[in-house]
């Protein structure tokens, strides 16, 4: 199963609540909220009280991605926010299996997050904490950047562990890619192994364009391109 998770960070933050349901109505699966401290990376974002404030909108799972440093302060606020997957850079952290401890204890899923010349590595004795895996496909901090080539190659590494962790424990981490994913890249991203595609600016982007109030048509063109992908 293929799930997509537009960005927030693309979004219309004057009317996010109607944003929210309007693209889960059309058929997303996940959103994805992007915390930026202007710190970890050179922006600054959003942060639990909006997160709160977006939950009553939808059912639809809250996928929080962190990008800020120190990051174990924050896990509990969004945890009590509403948040359901908590994602960060491990970077970001002292400690990185008791940071994945941390999200798990609060009731979220948990997940590593690698940035574009990150090495796979620091997954390898934390697999039994892992929900998620994230590989920015962009360097962090900006949405409507450019996919980055390479990170088809290294999408193939991370499916290689997870697929063999696995064979040998029955469980599956997802695989999830944030940056420059598109239309006509979708597909391609999908054979080298991610599941989980996170969308900002083609899908809020694309829909502001022509109708600021639809998204069924662009995230229908990307599931199209997704279901020729298992054919």
């Amino acid at each position: 199963m293929y799930r997509i998770a537009p960005s927030l960070l693309s979004a219309d933050f004057a009317r996010l609540g109607e944003e929210v349901r309007d693209v889960i109505d059309a058929g997303a699966d996940w959103i994805h909220f992007d915390v930026m401290d202007n710190h970890y990376v050179p922006n600054l974002t959003i942060g639990p009280l909006v997160c709160e404030a977006i939950r009553p909108h939808t059912s639809a799972p809250i996928d929080v991605h962190l990008m800020v440093k120190p990051v174990d302060r924050i896990v509990p606020d969004f945890a009590t926010a509403g948040a359901n997957v908590i994602t960060f850079h491990p970077e970001a952290s002292e400690h990185v299996d008791r940071t994945l401890g941390l999200i798990r204890d609060a009731g979220c899923q948990a997940g590593l997050v690698f940035n574009p010349a990150t090495p796979l590595d620091w997954m390898d004795h934390v697999m039994d904490k892992l929900d998620v895996v994230l590989l920015m496909s962009v360097n962090p901090g900006f949405g409507g950047q450019k996919f980055i080539p390479e990170t088809l190659n290294k999408l193939r590494a991370a499916r290689a562990r997870l697929d063999a962790y696995e064979a040998r424990s029955g469980r599956r981490i997802l695989l999830e890619i944030d940056g420059g994913v598109k239309t006509d890249n979708i597909a391609e991203i999908a054979r080298a192994g991610a599941d989980t595609f996170v969308a900002g600016s083609a899908v809020f982007g694309a829909a502001k364009a022509s109708d600021p109030h639809r998204y069924d048509t662009i995230l229908g063109a990307l599931r199209a391109e997704l279901a020729a992908v298992k054919a």
